[in-house]
């Protein structure tokens, strides 16, 4: 997700498959041999994201390397149309498990006189609507995307957590994308997204899908028949991690393995011409990190 492709930042994540899946490899330059798999227990579970749907055509290839897919029920951040609409059966088909997505308003949406409140019911409505329309059942989880980073400001906040409530009024399991990205405040001290929305969800149930590009925790975009728990990625209790971005954010990754193609995108080294989908890495602690499939 970023610009362009997604900006699941503003300011600013399956498996070990069975053997009949076969090894994961995400390259792009050669691996030293000096790298090395994780070794997780429990396993993670290995998924992309991106803003456009990759194609009917290329599932198979991409299913090669991974567990779970990114699907967005509105339109991405900066884009004008979704093309993941009507796609939860084909995917399901082809084995996927899902990240059910939905894109949230910015703090310049919420800005005075907008109501917060009223914006995270409509935007709920929707969110509950839309993901009924593709299919999802009741208890599917909707990632909100939260994408500016550091501490929520109040209208932020009062919108992510009606939203939460809203969606889970609807039968659904709430979410949401957010930095773990810790940053600095007064007094040098620092506060992740994540950990502000977690002090404040009260007797919320809300599944964390964070992001945190930096090296390290993150391994860049790195190849593994394990990858890296959400739990490694500074916010112990993440759910999913998304943990490398297309293109490499210099800003932040600058500390990253030289493991990114030439253009700063991480492509799956699958059949079928896979290579030339652009992807984001995520890792889980499910296979369907949604519950989507059923």
């Amino acid at each position: 997700m970023k610009p362009a492709q997604k900006r699941l930042a503003f300011f600013f994540t399956s498996v070990l498959y069975s053997s009949a899946l076969g090894a994961i490899y995400l390259v792009a330059r050669p691996h030293s041999s000096a790298e090395q798999p994780w070794q997780n227990s429990p396993p993670a579970y290995l998924g992309f994201d991106r803003n456009e749907y990759p194609g009917d055509a290329y599932l198979p290839a991409l299913k090669q390397s991974f567990a779970f897919a990114g699907f967005w029920l509105n339109a991405p951040p900066g884009a004008r149309s979704n093309s993941w609409e009507k796609k939860r059966t084909i995917l399901r088909q082809a084995g996927f498990g899902f990240l059910v997505l939905f894109n949230g308003r910015s703090a310049r949406q919420l800005k005075f006189p907008a109501d917060a409140g009223a914006l995270a019911a409509a935007d709920a409505h929707d969110a509950a609507q839309n993901a009924q329309r593709e299919g999802f059942s009741e208890g599917t989880i909707i990632f909100l995307d939260q994408e500016e980073g550091g501490r929520l400001l109040p209208a932020q906040r009062k919108y992510l957590l009606d939203w939460a409530d809203g969606v889970a009024s609807a039968g659904f399991g709430a979410g949401v994308y957010c930095s773990g990205i810790p940053v600095t405040e007064e007094r040098n001290q620092s506060i992740t997204t994540a950990e502000d929305i977690h002090d404040h969800e009260g007797s919320r149930r809300i599944s964390f899908f964070v992001y945190n590009d930096v090296c390290p925790p993150s391994p860049g975009c790195a190849y593994s028949r394990n990858p890296p728990l959400p739990s490694t990625s500074g916010i112990p209790y993440a759910d999913v991690w998304q943990f490398a971005q297309s293109p490499q954010r210099k800003g932040f990754a600058q500390a990253c393995p030289a493991n990114h193609y030439g253009d700063g995108n991480c492509y799956p080294a699958a059949g079928n011409s896979a290579d030339k989908i652009y992807v984001d890495l995520d890792s889980a602690t499910s296979a369907d990190p949604s519950a989507g499939r059923r």
